[in-house]
């Protein structure tokens, strides 16, 4: 089959398109033939060797954690699932024409495969956030870069369990802040006094998904670091905040909730832009600039 490869740490350009062997089903695993794969930051980060020193990789190395397609292989002990099934969800290397799935949820009839694609650690990562936090309904959270990928999924999942979300993004992408139900504010200097203005009564969490070295800000905001975490800060913890970049345990519950929320029309992924397999490299090199309204796919098949 055709997968995406590097075999050394570097820019986009070692990215190769080569051919190797299908991957099976094991113990408690499915294979899909790919149809869509969602392209996420961490991705261009390990391949750059950024994430070396605590994720260190095997080369030649596979790309892609999350995909959407249709089950081919049932492996021993699996239920609930069979071959011609649609589903989305996490594996390894799903960056390729087929690719072994440890956790899944079935994709809904009328949800496209680039938005499943792409929702799979989006979702799971929004709803691991909140439930860190301690978020309910009636809550007030901030969510520091609200308008990328898990930014996106946050804002809808937050608003459909009745919490407010102020939302960090750039000027011109307030206004799709906005349609997703976020109050939104800028990333500059002076987000406290700005926050205490859109939130006079306090924010009750807060949640870093941009890496901008806000931690001590966020933790000021709330009063408490224990409501503070974020997804890409590994400096976190020495404030007091969590720090969470792994799925947590049994993430295909998130992903049911993600297809319940998107059948219900609460719930959707804005696609900016998809690429086929062999423009993976141009996909992490958009990805790498920082500034993705929701979320890049990889097309397959």
């Amino acid at each position: 089959m055709k997968a995406v490869q590097f075999n050394e740490y570097g820019g986009p350009e070692v990215l190769k398109i080569v051919e190797i062997a299908e991957p099976h089903a094991g113990a408690g695993q499915v294979r899909i033939a790919v149809r869509a794969v969602g392209v996420n930051p961490a991705e261009w980060k390990i391949r750059a060797g950024l994430f070396g020193d605590f994720m260190p990789v095997t080369f030649p190395s596979g790309v892609g954690f999350e995909a959407a397609g249709i089950v081919d292989e049932v492996g021993e002990g699996v239920t609930g699932v069979s071959v011609g099934d649609a589903v989305f969800g996490f594996g390894t290397n799903t960056a390729a024409e087929y690719a072994v799935l440890t956790s899944w949820a079935t994709k809904p009839d009328d949800m496209p495969f680039d938005v499943a694609g792409g929702l799979v650690v989006a979702s799971e990562t929004a709803i691991r956030c909140l439930d860190y936090v301690g978020a309910k309904a009636g809550d007030t959270v901030l969510v520091c870069g609200a308008a990328g990928g898990v930014g996106s999924a946050l804002v809808q999942i937050a608003r459909a369990r009745g919490i407010t979300v102020i939302g960090t993004a750039s000027t011109p992408k307030h206004d799709y802040l906005s349609g997703l139900g976020a109050i939104p504010t800028t990333y500059e200097p002076g987000l406290a006094s700005r926050v205490k203005d859109l939130a006079p009564q306090g924010v009750d969490a807060a949640l870093d998904l941009a890496g901008a070295g806000i931690i001590p800000e966020l933790v000021e905001i709330t009063g408490d670091p224990a409501r503070v975490l974020s997804i890409v800060d590994f400096t976190a913890p020495e404030h007091g905040a969590q720090f969470s970049p792994t799925p947590q345990d049994h993430p295909e519950r998130a992903l049911a909730e993600a297809a319940r929320l998107y059948s219900k029309g609460a719930l959707n992924l804005h696609v900016e832009k998809t690429f086929p397999l062999a423009q993976l490299a141009d996909a992490q090199a958009l990805s790498a600039e920082g500034h993705v309204t929701g979320k890049l796919v990889i097309s397959v098949g």
